[in-house]
């Protein structure tokens, strides 16, 4: 399968938005490295979850991300019918069997950052007694 032209640029510019978040955050908190994020992606997001954990290893080097490990689960697209609510299967007519209205996407479209781990000094000199925030 040939890989399409500009393949891992989104992917590159998501992780570029994300690692400046993450390590505004961590700062923002004391922390003196982030341990851990969680990501949440959608099914229909367009994104390639390989090439985002490739460019996070890329783009976390040098930064507070470094060492962290990067989570990543996939949220399968779920629709609903915009007028009554009834689920639509996923894979058939994106119009409601009961009612005949139109789908609304519910989920599977999403970027999210869940979650992060981070180290956080306690007495800001000493980086060997740590403790972990959930964020």
């Amino acid at each position: 399968m040939a890989r399409r032209q500009g393949a891992g640029v989104h992917e590159y510019s998501i992780v570029r938005a994300l690692v400046d978040r993450v390590e505004a955050a961590a700062v923002a908190r004391g922390a003196t490295a982030v341990r851990s994020i969680a990501v949440r992606i959608g099914e229909l997001a367009g994104v390639d979850v390989e090439l985002l954990a490739t460019a996070y290893r890329t783009l976390a080097a040098g930064t507070l991300c470094e060492r962290s490990a990067l989570e990543v689960s996939t949220v399968a697209a779920r629709w609903a019918c915009r007028d009554c609510g009834a689920a639509i299967a996923a894979g058939g007519p994106l119009r409601c069997a009961a009612c005949d209205g139109p789908a609304a996407l519910q989920q599977g479209d999403e970027i999210l950052l869940e979650r992060m781990e981070i180290d956080v000094d306690d007495d800001g000199k000493d980086t060997t007694d740590v403790r972990h925030a959930r964020i």
